[in-house]
């Protein structure tokens, strides 16, 4: 849900509303779910972790979207169990090297000004085109 998000919010040459709302809506239910789970885990003395009482790849795997979030059009703000467990897996020194991999990770970066955010936008949209393209030409 949150791919279709990124993709009408960011990348669709045309902005269509209807789209644009239906994505992250579902992007944010979703987020709830998740918020859900981790305050109950937290509270059942689990740790702030979706399985297990440990941070497993459920969490890592999670992490990879959620981590784009500002990017799809959504606040985690509005999820304080979320937000939480955010901030406490993008401090792990692991995935602050991770990220940056297979190179620098730079879009929260980009996001703190309106020219950067845009440069971000149109690099990132010319290479989910070209993608298209090219795989349109390869399955058509």
């Amino acid at each position: 849900m949150q791919g279709q998000a990124n993709h009408f919010h960011r990348y669709a040459p045309e902005k269509i509303q209807y789209a644009i709302d239906r994505y992250q809506t579902e992007t944010r239910r979703l987020y709830g779910i998740l918020d859900v789970r981790l305050a109950a885990q937290e509270s059942q003395g689990h740790g702030a972790w979706l399985v297990g009482g440990k941070y497993t790849i459920a969490d890592l795997s999670c992490f990879s979207w959620v981590n784009w979030a500002e990017w799809a059009g959504i606040e985690t703000e509005k999820f304080p169990a979320l937000q939480k467990w955010l901030e406490t897996i993008q401090q792990r020194p692991a995935v602050i090297k991770g990220v940056d991999v297979p190179e620098k990770f730079e879009m929260k970066e980009k996001m703190q000004s309106k020219e950067g955010e845009e440069a971000f936008a149109k690099h990132h949209s010319a290479w989910v085109m070209q993608g298209m393209k090219e795989d349109k030409g390869k399955h058509s």
